[in-house]
């Protein structure tokens, strides 16, 4: 019974492991674009969708707006996207990518390649790894 409570059978600590060792890895390829990984994860949103709320960034994203907002500041001023009031509805600020936010999209392009060889591992097992922290946060956003 003593074993649940060993350090190395705790599934929340090669989790909380794993994603601060894959941080570290990004925080190096990221740090040639001039981006932290926070804003990253926006940029890759934004790559897909012109335009988002702040809400639907957070929400996508896990982040509450206190986070979020800061963030988005800074990558404001340094010309990465525009914040601006929603005209239909003044309380929802929607969020655009300016020209040279766009731009970053090339030059990250070859990040996911890169973190992948770094991680050394097979397709099946990323998929297989991929299906399962899927599934793992529906749960997990399902007991909301």
């Amino acid at each position: 019974m003593d074993d649940v409570l060993l350090l190395e059978n705790q599934i929340c600590f090669k989790i909380y492991t794993a994603e601060r060792e894959i941080t570290k890895l990004y925080r190096g390829l990221l740090e040639e674009i001039g981006v932290t990984y926070p804003q990253y994860l926006a940029l890759l949103v934004l790559w897909e969708k012109a335009q988002i709320t702040v809400k639907e960034l957070g929400k996508k994203l896990f982040l509450d707006s206190g986070t979020l907002t800061p963030m988005l500041k800074r990558m404001e001023g340094n010309g990465l996207l525009i914040r601006e009031r929603s005209k239909e509805d003044e309380r929802s600020v929607i969020i655009s990518l300016t020209d040279k936010g766009a731009r970053l999209k090339e030059k990250a392009s070859c990040i996911p390649t890169r973190l992948l060889e770094n991680l050394d591992m097979e397709g099946n097992e990323l998929e297989q790894l991929n299906d399962t922290l899927t599934t793992i946060l529906s749960k997990l956003k399902d007991r909301e």
